[in-house]
């Protein structure tokens, strides 16, 4: 008997809908035509998180191999571990097995920073997620800006760090730095953008809604197809900018106003699929600690990583947010990671 196939993004977007409705996942499971086992599977694996690890045999290299590791990297600082394990011309090791042999000698640098969350915004974000449990998110255009600059993000950077040894330390500047404002969207699997706000200027609400005139519905959306306007909707998150009276009056007047225009919770970057966009981004523009020596060069290797994202790690993306409002809500409006 062959292997059964595994449900896909339009099939786990329809359970979610019928659980929206009351429907059991027998009732569910008839209506899709597959296995009630598989339907209880999803739903219980989608409230229930990640599942804990289980520890593999990791694969043996040779004292040797070792050494050359351990001396590598010493000599490259927060390099990721399969920049590490090339430069020694070790190769096969799966990424698991390479983070466990470095675990032993070194460790990561890791700054997390995020909102804190009280009461009531967990209970805007509970209704948020129960508001959109029918919504397909295909039709979903997901935005959001993004800040880079010379020397990568403040307290960003990360990699290993042999014991003992100390972290590099980066450029400084005395003038001269700054860095690069950039806006994108994505949609099922595509990427909208990237396109770079104007160096200099503040995005308040009327150079917020120029700039999108400019980019946004000039070079993307005026292109698009009357019944995708019709139904597509459009997301921002609660910035100043994009929550104004101003920007909101705009953006009605371009056909993107009540259900058309996502209301967005307080402090919530971890249900925008987009952000994780941006963290493929800067892993590729500051891999290695690299850094830049203009505004120019930066926003070209932006452009550059941006093209390497194809169109099924987008979809992968923006078809998560199924999972994403079960687990917001199996977490009472708490985080649920990214």
């Amino acid at each position: 008997m062959g292997q059964k196939k595994d449900l896909t993004g339009s099939e786990k977007s329809k359970i979610v809908r019928y659980l929206a409705e009351a429907c059991s996942s027998l009732k569910i499971a008839k209506l899709l035509k597959r296995d009630h086992r598989t339907i209880k599977r999803f739903i219980q694996n989608s409230q229930q998180g990640r599942k804990k690890r289980v520890e593999k045999p990791r694969r043996k290299i040779t004292a040797h191999e070792l050494r050359k590791v351990k001396r590598a990297a010493a000599k490259m600082p927060l390099a990721t571990s399969l920049a590490i394990f090339q430069s020694c011309n070790i190769t096969g090791v799966p990424k698991s097995t390479r983070c466990a042999i470095l675990r032993d000698m070194a460790k990561v640098r890791k700054a997390e920073r995020r909102p804190p969350l009280n009461k009531t915004h967990k209970l805007k974000r509970q209704d948020w997620a129960k508001k959109y449990l029918k919504t397909d998110f295909s039709k979903v255009l997901w935005t959001d800006e993004m800040r880079v600059s010379l020397d990568g993000p403040d307290g960003w950077a990360r990699g290993w760090i042999g014991k003992g040894q100390r972290a590099p330390v980066p450029l400084r500047r005395q003038q001269g730095g700054g860095g690069v404002l950039v806006w994108a969207g994505i949609i099922k699997g595509e990427l909208v953008g990237p396109f770079r706000v104007e160096d200099g200027i503040k995005l308040n609400s009327q150079s917020y809604c120029k700039f999108l005139e400019d980019t946004f519905f000039k070079q993307w959306y005026r292109k698009k197809s009357a019944s995708f306007k019709k139904n597509m909707i459009f997301m921002q998150d609660n910035a100043p900018s994009h929550a104004s009276k101003y920007s909101t009056a705009w953006l009605a007047r371009k056909g993107l106003k009540e259900e058309k225009l996502m209301t967005w919770p307080p402090c919530s970057p971890d249900l925008n699929p987009i952000e994780n966009l941006w963290s493929i981004i800067k892993c590729e523009i500051y891999k290695e600690g690299k850094q830049y020596t203009s505004l120019n060069s930066v926003w070209e290797a932006v452009v550059a990583a941006a093209r390497n994202v194809d169109g099924e790690q987008i979809k992968t993306l923006t078809e998560s947010m199924d999972g994403r409002l079960l687990s917001v809500l199996a977490k009472k409006g708490g985080y649920i990671g990214r």
